[in-house]
C-alpha cells in the first residue's frame, strides 16, 4: 500500500476517533474554605430539603410562559441531550433549583455548559463532579458525606445552585467575583467571561 493511500485511509479513522473522544471538562477547582457554624448550618439546611422539582404557578399565564420556556430550552438542548424525557426532566430540575436559590435560569444553564458540557457524569482533573462540577468536599461539609450522590441530577444541581448562591452572597452580589470563587480562579476574567458568553445562548424570555 502506498503512503498516499495509507494516509487517505487513516485520516477518516482519526477524525472519527476525535469525534468520539470525550471533551475535556472545563472546570476549575472550588477551594475549600473555613465556614462559620451558622453558615455551614444554613447551607446544610438548604441542600437537605427534598422537595420535588415541580414548579407551582399562581395563574395559567405563568404556567403557559413556563411551558414556552421549557419548549424553547428543550430545542436548544436537543443536540446535547437527544432523549426527550431525560432532557425535559433535566430542564425541569434546573428551573426548580435555580429559582429556589434565587438565580437566573440562563446563568445556571450557562455555567453548566461551561463546567461540564451538560454531561451528568463529568469528572474534572481536580475531582469535581457532575453537571455543575461540585467538589466532593462539599458533601462532607454540608451533605451526608456521600460524594457519589453528586452524580444524582437533583442533588448535583441543588448543591451547585446553593454553592453559587453562597458565593454570590459572600461577594455582595458581584457575579464576576462569585463565578471566580466557584471556579477557583477568583479575580481572573477567563472563567466568568466564558460563563457570561454561554449565558447569552440561554437567554430565553420567561414571559
Amino acid at each position: 500500500m502506498t503512503p498516499a493511500r495509507r494516509a487517505l485511509l487513516v485520516a477518516p479513522l482519526a477524525t472519527l476517533a476525535a469525534g468520539l473522544a470525550p471533551r475535556p471538562v472545563a472546570a476549575g477547582a472550588q477551594i475549600e474554605e473555613p465556614l462559620a457554624d451558622s453558615v455551614r448550618g444554613a447551607l446544610a439546611a438548604a441542600v437537605r430539603d427534598a422537595a420535588p422539582p415541580r414548579p407551582r404557578f399562581d395563574d395559567i399565564e405563568q404556567r403557559l410562559a413556563y411551558l414556552r420556556w421549557l419548549g424553547a430550552a428543550s430545542q436548544r438542548l436537543k443536540r446535547r441531550k437527544a432523549e426527550h424525557h431525560t432532557r425535559v426532566e433535566f430542564l425541569e430540575t434546573v428551573f426548580y433549583e435555580s429559582r429556589r436559590a434565587g438565580l437566573e435560569l440562563s446563568l445556571v444553564l450557562g455555567l453548566i455548559q461551561v463546567e461540564s458540557g451538560f454531561r451528568k457524569y463529568a469528572i474534572s482533573k481536580a475531582g469535581a463532579r457532575g453537571y455543575m462540577q461540585v467538589m466532593p468536599f462539599w458533601a462532607r461539609l454540608i451533605g451526608d458525606g456521600d460524594a457519589s450522590r453528586l452524580f444524582h441530577t437533583q442533588t448535583n444541581l441543588r448543591f451547585g445552585c446553593v454553592i453559587l448562591r453562597h458565593y454570590l452572597d459572600r461577594e455582595r452580589g458581584d457575579l464576576f467575583m462569585a463565578l471566580g470563587r466557584y471556579n477557583g480562579s477568583r479575580g481572573r476574567a477567563e472563567y466568568p467571561n466564558l460563563v457570561f458568553g454561554a449565558r447569552r445562548q440561554w437567554d430565553i424570555p420567561l414571559a
